[in-house]
């Protein structure tokens, strides 16, 4: 099976740097299906040209193992070698996982260079025909031509095969491209050639971030990828679905979160919130820190200066937002271990997810009243009972509080995102519900400056876990 990608963008051979394969060499790689090759039959000012060619071994694929003995034959003589599938996505990731993952150490500004890019792939096993086809790649903005196969040219009576040649044409990064081939190659051929599980979806998550959520087939692109396993499915879905909602809000968010900060910032809340929630962090000791619903990343740039935190993860499920708090951490300009100690994730407080288990401590500032009150017992088991970091610092608004602005009218929130707000004692009663399910005990401060009758304008709950206190 073969791909080919080429650039006609000045200079050409700019596509060397982006792949991290020199031009004049002819490469070889071992893969555990297989050879991989890289080579460029065309290298000029005006146009480059880079191959990948698998050469998959499907009887070492087979041999030794126990087949089935029904179906011997077909685990060696079948499309495997020829179709770009699985295989094909794997060589990706391993060969060009650099320009997949928008890496490029000696010319950094190409990463992010759209340029005029064609890719051509031999061949595509397409069930369904040109329609799906063009249905997966046209919503990406891609121009597409297909090559229909017959099913053998000597008896053009047989029809057509479902084998295409294609060939997608976009100005876009390299990066973007080769993300859109590795999620969507398997997903024309359902046969991957490895386990199928969790880390599928989160693989699938991650490389379509951004995209996916939008695509009008997203759910045949979900399906197929997780080759119909229900569970895998209505899971991805799920989390999609909650990301396609929360981006197209985002659109307003800036302005809500300017009116929200304007209404806030006499009291300076905000840096006193901050403040409050590192000195609860620094108290317990904690070495390893979730910051769930990190937004623009303020708490983590704070984390950052304070060497007592080791490992600090921000996790928000706003694409945008993880954008900016990039924007504002850049990791780029700081020293390689300093970087190191931080990452941010894409995901959503509504599911469980193995990557936020094993933690000191997290945080979760001004995050809940934006979730809609159903969903609120789904947030309770996915940071409490799965993730159960051993204390968690939650900060929410205190609704008595909001009679002390003139400008914000009677029975209005504070922000238009949020769901609701609660009093003092229906922040106490849930969090103290909280602690009697999960295990947990809970104190209580304010945060800002205290009005005797109304509270602070924040109320902030301290989650520790039974018996940790001890320690």
């Amino acid at each position: 099976m073969l791909l080919t990608i080429t650039t006609t963008r000045q200079p050409a051979g700019d596509l060397g740097y982006l792949l991290h394969k020199h031009p004049e060499k002819f490469q070889s790689f071992e893969l555990s299906f297989g050879k991989a090759r890289v080579y460029y039959p065309e290298v000029g000012n005006d146009r480059c040209t880079a191959c990948l060619l698998l050469d998959v071994d499907a009887v070492g694929m087979v041999r030794g193992k126990n087949a089935d003995q029904n179906f011997l034959l077909a685990q060696y003589v079948n499309d495997r070698p020829y179709v770009a599938s699985s295989f094909m996505s794997v060589a990706i990731a391993q060969i060009f996982g650099s320009a997949l993952q928008g890496r490029c150490k000696e010319r950094p500004e190409l990463v992010t260079t759209p340029m005029p890019i064609e890719a051509r792939i031999d061949v595509l096993s397409v069930r369904g025909g040109e329609n799906v086809l063009r249905g997966m790649f046209e919503p990406l903005g891609y121009e597409v031509e297909a090559v229909h196969h017959p099913l053998d040219e000597r008896f053009p009576e047989w029809g057509e095969s479902h084998y295409f040649s294609v060939t997608v044409r976009k100005t876009t990064t390299l990066s973007e491209l080769l993300t859109h081939l590795y999620v969507l190659i398997p997903v024309f051929d359902s046969r991957k050639h490895y386990f199928v599980g969790e880390d599928e979806t989160e693989k699938l998550l991650a490389k379509g971030e951004g995209w996916l959520a939008r695509h009008p087939q997203k759910e045949e692109i979900v399906r197929r990828y997780l080759r119909f396993q229900p569970s895998l499915y209505r899971m991805a879905l799920s989390r999609l679905v909650v990301e396609e909602e929360l981006v197209e809000e985002d659109d307003q968010t800036p302005e809500k979160e300017q009116a929200e900060e304007k209404l806030e910032s006499p009291l300076s809340l905000n840096e006193q919130r901050l403040m409050a929630v590192m000195a609860s962090l620094r108290s317990c000791g904690a070495k390893r820190v979730l910051d769930l619903g990190c937004g623009e990343g303020k708490l983590i740039r704070e984390l950052l200066k304070d060497r007592q935190f080791e490992d600090i993860v921000g996790m928000d499920v706003s694409v945008r937002s993880l954008e900016n708090a990039m924007r504002r951490l850049r990791p780029e300009r700081l020293p390689e271990r300093q970087a190191s100690r931080v990452k941010l994730i894409h995901g959503s407080l509504m599911y469980r997810d193995k990557r936020l288990e094993g933690f000191d401590a997290a945080s979760i500032v001004e995050v809940i009243e934006h979730l809609d009150p159903p969903r609120l017992s789904a947030f309770e088991r996915v940071v409490f009972e799965f993730a159960k970091p051993r204390t968690v610092v939650l900060t929410t608004p205190n609704k008595e509080y909001n009679v002390t602005w003139e400008t914000l009218p009677a029975g209005k929130f504070r922000h238009a995102d949020h769901r609701f707000e609660w009093t003092r004692r229906e922040f106490q009663d849930w969090a103290n519900g909280i602690g009697e399910r999960f295990g947990y005990s809970v104190r209580f401060l304010p945060v800002g400056p205290e009005n005797p009758e109304l509270g602070s304008p924040t109320q902030m709950g301290i989650f520790q876990l039974d018996g940790e206190a001890t320690r």
